[in-house]
């Protein structure tokens, strides 16, 4: 039994009827563990694409109901539902035509993008990943930041000429003299999509007709990855979505910092610079400031524990070293508040402090450790439950 492919036929229809062949109650796991209840429906043709090579399945509605997943096992294409349907019925079906065209630009570009790389490069695509989030593709070898604007330019080029995007089965004899990109042995019939000029692959996607219905092709990022590089991009429409939000976000910035789009940067930057100065100069009066409280505790105290709010790390670190030189016991300092929780240092030159780090983790699950003459962590609590754990911890 398989399941006759309707995408492969037209890539463009949006609803169909089909006979369901069965319909079984499977139990899914999601990835945080979460079990339900679905209903695993097979019908005798469709046009829901699954999930495969490298894509997200289609969504849409089976007589109304919500389709949840679609995945294909041997050529048999499964639906899975929250609801079942009756076997041997009729059932009309409906994919969401956005999300599928929308699926379809991304995976156009994709091989326009890949094909090129290819033939100018020699680069393998080693993987690809289309997500209603995020699209990538990752390549053997790196490519340079000329190389990847150069290929950009080249692939809207491709956009602006309207090139037909072909697919179709050719026979074992045509296939064998055929030079294409797979990046897997296929058994049984291979389906072909040609960008005439830029591409050849082994592909079971639905593709647009034509490349000017990709719209456009922007990438997003480049990264390294497994000795090759990982490539972000979108097209068409999500990527005027994407533009949309970084227009929004830059003419925000731009009114909030009263400067136009072309300064925005040296502006950012310039305040990057003051703030870290402005940093470096509340740090060292938090620094004057604790100074001079150390110097009011007496002298011959012991075991001097302090609470204070809004202190970094190396002033903290500071303010113990300096407790350390002047009492003998456990010198420590608490920073932050009884409801937020503590960030907190504590050294000693006679008390091994990784047993009080022992202490504060079996009362209030604090965090952190260190070595025997100071530790550092967090955790939450109230004041005065601290002081009392101390106290106990010496009585």
């Amino acid at each position: 039994m398989t399941t006759k492919k309707l995408y492969d036929i037209d890539a463009y229809a949006t609803e169909f009827e089909a006979r369901v062949l069965s319909c079984e109650a499977v139990e899914l796991v999601s990835k945080d563990g979460d079990k339900r209840i679905a209903y695993q429906v097979v019908l005798d043709q469709t046009l829901f694409f699954p999930e495969e090579g490298g894509q997200t399945p289609d969504q849409g509605t089976l007589g109304e109901i919500e389709v949840m997943d679609v995945q294909i096992k041997k050529d048999v294409i499964s639906h899975y539902l929250a609801q079942p349907l009756m076997v041997n019925s009729t059932v009309k079906g409906m994919i969401d035509w956005k999300h599928r065209f929308f699926n379809m630009q991304q995976h156009s570009g994709e091989h326009l993008f890949s094909g090129l790389a290819h033939r100018k490069y020699g680069l393998k695509n080693v993987g690809f990943h289309l997500s209603n989030q995020i699209v990538t593709m990752d390549f053997d070898k790196p490519l340079t930041d000329a190389q990847i604007k150069e290929m950009e330019w080249e692939i809207n080029e491709a956009i602006v000429a309207n090139v037909e995007i072909k697919t179709g089965y050719p026979s074992k004899e045509e296939l064998a003299n055929l030079e294409y990109r797979s990046k897997i042995e296929i058994d049984g019939d291979v389906r072909i999509v040609e960008i005439p000029g830029y591409d050849i692959c082994a592909c079971c996607a639905p593709h647009v007709h034509r490349t000017g219905e990709i719209g456009m092709f922007k990438i997003q990022s480049v990264q390294n990855y497994k000795g090759g590089i990982r490539i972000s991009f979108l097209c068409g429409f999500r990527a005027l979505e994407e533009y949309r939000k970084k227009s929004e976000i830059i003419s925000e910035l731009s009114g909030i910092l009263t400067t136009n789009q072309e300064n925005l940067a040296e502006h950012v930057s310039k305040l990057k610079t003051q703030v870290q100065s402005l940093k470096a100069q509340l740090s060292n009066a938090k620094q004057t400031l604790m100074e001079s409280k150390l110097t009011e505790i007496p002298v011959e105290q012991k075991d001097v524990i302090l609470f204070e709010q809004d202190l970094e790390t190396p002033v903290m670190r500071n303010v113990v070293n300096k407790l350390m030189e002047m009492h003998d016991g456990v010198c420590g300092i608490f920073v932050g508040d009884d409801v937020e929780g503590y960030n907190y240092i504590i050294g000693s030159k006679i008390v091994d402090c990784r047993e009080i780090a022992t202490k504060l983790r079996d009362e209030f699950d604090a965090r952190g450790g260190g070595k025997p003459q100071m530790i550092q962590g967090s955790l939450i609590a109230r004041e005065d439950a601290i002081r009392d754990c101390l106290v106990k911890l010496h009585a």
